[in-house]
């Protein structure tokens, strides 16, 4: 039994290359159904006749269906990133608990707590100074350094 003497090289190459393009055309092929379903603009009598086209005749259906549709295909793969990471981005900052206030936000609630008489003239500069510095207000080891109410 001489099984590589009867399957020479270029023969397995050969099918190594069959065998990617079949892969690439499953890959095309649910590409494109997946853009067709994606398409908002589409009616769904549009969708239900791609899909007929693409699925009676295959190679035919993909082929005209990129030819027709294959420019807006990339746009709305882009704008369907674009949407994840905006969902992705929005999830993230929900769960670190927001985005940070800004110093001009800081300081005028200090101002407002200095005017009603919460806090002195003196925590007022301290806290503006920790404000204007960009510090948060703790130490390298986690405790307060100053007690500004809020």
């Amino acid at each position: 039994m001489n099984l590589a003497y009867d399957y020479p090289l270029l023969a397995a190459l050969g099918t190594m290359l069959w065998f990617f393009l079949w892969i690439m055309w499953f890959f095309l092929l649910f590409k494109v159904v997946l853009d067709i379903f994606r398409d908002d603009s589409m009616s769904g009598w549009g969708k239900a006749g791609w899909c007929l086209f693409v699925i009676v005749l295959p190679f035919l259906g993909v082929l005209v269906y990129l030819l027709a549709r294959g420019k807006d295909m990339g746009r709305r793969e882009q704008e369907q990133a674009i949407q994840q990471r905006k969902a992705f981005d929005s999830y993230v900052r929900q769960a670190a608990g927001g985005a940070r206030p800004s110093s001009s936000d800081e300081l005028a609630k200090l101002s407002e707590l200095r005017n009603r008489g919460d806090i002195t003239q003196e925590e007022f500069q301290r806290a503006k100074a920790l404000v204007l510095n960009g510090d948060d207000g703790t130490d390298r080891t986690g405790s307060a350094t100053t007690t500004v109410p809020h």
